[in-house]
């Protein structure tokens, strides 16, 4: 077994219930209330914007003109997705969603403040609470018959896309993406997260035939936009004099 992280169990147990449990119980029950999977993809990214928020608030981190821009342009475009609400989404998918991205910015602003550790064992060891509640919810919903039913009966698909989930997509993804960050610079690293609600997008409208109307592609382009704005390394201008200089050596 891996050796647990120096890290307190108090933050332990807050990094995942916050990052692990809050983000996927939220997300996935967004789902089952109608929130389109393509579109989830999209509204979970949106922890970047919560993140800049929070850092603000707790950290007392001041954002940037930059920042501050990209969150106005994509809270703009969450405003046009929420105008769609009575077609394929409902209003408490919506709010479910966004309490899932909120649940991981502030995840992202606790795992912030433990320090420099071993990412694979932090997320092996963050990986021990998301049961407990999932365990607790299933058993309060359906009871312990219901539940004893649903595992016996679980389908094939079901048990591969709990093992993806759980291995591949939280505990080997997590700790690839924590090593990256600390190996390469974050402008480096963070834009392949755009890639995130394009392939989802895209496996969803091939998978389950979803579509995307005018004014929700409209409001989904501003939330890209915004969080492009906020994660892509944008070259700095120099300034004029200093351009001369260089142009005259």
């Amino acid at each position: 077994m891996l050796p647990r992280p120096a890290v307190s169990w108090r933050s332990l147990i807050a990094i995942g219930a916050t990052l692990f449990a809050g983000q996927f119980l939220l997300q996935f029950f967004a789902i089952s209330e109608g929130l389109p999977p393509g579109l989830a993809s999209l509204l979970v990214q949106t922890q970047a914007l919560f993140t800049i928020v929070f850092a603000a608030i707790a950290l007392r981190e001041r954002p940037t003109a930059r920042q501050t821009a990209g969150v106005a342009t994509a809270f703009a475009g969450l405003v046009l997705i929420v105008l769609t609400v009575g077609q394929d989404l409902t209003l408490l998918g919506f709010g479910l969603a966004m309490g899932s991205a909120i649940s991981w910015g502030i995840g992202n602003i606790l795992l912030k403040g433990i320090g420099d550790v071993d990412m694979l064992n932090l997320v092996v060891w963050l990986s021990l609470v998301p049961p407990i509640p999932a365990l607790t919810l299933a058993l309060l919903m359906d009871g312990p018959a219901g539940l004893a039913y649903d595992i016996s009966n679980a389908s094939s698909t079901a048990v591969v896309a709990t093992l993806y989930l759980g291995v591949v997509a939280t505990i080997l993804a997590y700790a690839i993406w924590g090593r990256l960050l600390r190996q390469y610079p974050a402008a480096t690293v963070t834009p392949f997260a755009l890639l995130v609600p394009f392939v989802g997008g895209y496996s969803s409208a091939l998978v389950f035939g979803e579509r995307f109307g005018p004014l929700r592609l409209a409001g989904m382009m501003l939330v890209l936009l915004g969080i492009a704005v906020i994660v892509l390394p944008w070259p700095r201008t120099a300034p004029r004099g200093s351009s001369r200089r260089a142009a005259s050596c």
